[in-house]
């Protein structure tokens, strides 16, 4: 054995490191994980609807929403500003210059939802309700030329929405090596 190791085992030891006596015993923080704050943090949307909360949401609800409350990042109409263009795109993935946008590059509307559910708006996460959340969806999609003027998004209507890149991601099978072959 290296003398170094002797030495940290002995301080170790010495200061109680290495005693089985600390072993499982609290450290004296935190709080217990409760149903409720276990749900207060389980939000998460899958890309095929599971976990979408009861709610609805229309295109005309979107737009006042968005215009009060995305619209000082995003663009009056999405098209970008401080923050990410959600609007256009389309037909440019294969280009020199992809324009990557909720109506170009997103495969998943559901996805949408729970980006905005989760981490919109920047400065107040979490802050929309489902409903809203349903309706800035809707509103964006609307903009997009995906969903039409009179959309009422929830539960199921969402999950009907055929995003136009739904198809153009391949799955490299379960190990993301090199030579996967699409």
């Amino acid at each position: 054995m290296r003398p170094s190791f002797i030495l940290f085992a002995a301080i170790a030891v010495g200061a109680g490191l290495a005693s089985p006596a600390w072993a499982g015993q609290p450290y004296g923080f935190g709080t217990p994980a409760t149903p409720d704050k276990i749900a207060a943090w389980d939000i998460d949307v899958a890309p095929d609807g599971t976990g979408l909360p009861p709610g609805s949401g229309s295109v005309a609800d979107g737009a006042k929403i968005f215009a009060s409350t995305c619209a000082v990042c995003h663009g009056a109409e999405g098209e970008g500003g401080a923050q990410d263009r959600l609007v256009g795109g389309q037909g440019t993935l294969a280009s020199a210059k992809p324009v990557r946008t909720v109506g170009s590059y997103w495969p998943y509307a559901t996805t949408l939802f729970d980006y905005i559910r989760r981490a919109m708006p920047l400065t107040a996460p979490q802050s929309l309700t489902a409903d809203q959340v349903y309706a800035v969806s809707a509103y964006i999609l609307y903009l997009n030329g995906i969903a039409p003027e009179d959309t009422v998004l929830d539960a199921v209507t969402l999950r009907k929405v055929a995003m136009p890149n739904r198809d153009g991601f391949v799955d490299a099978g379960s190990k993301p090596d090199t030579n996967a072959k699409p």
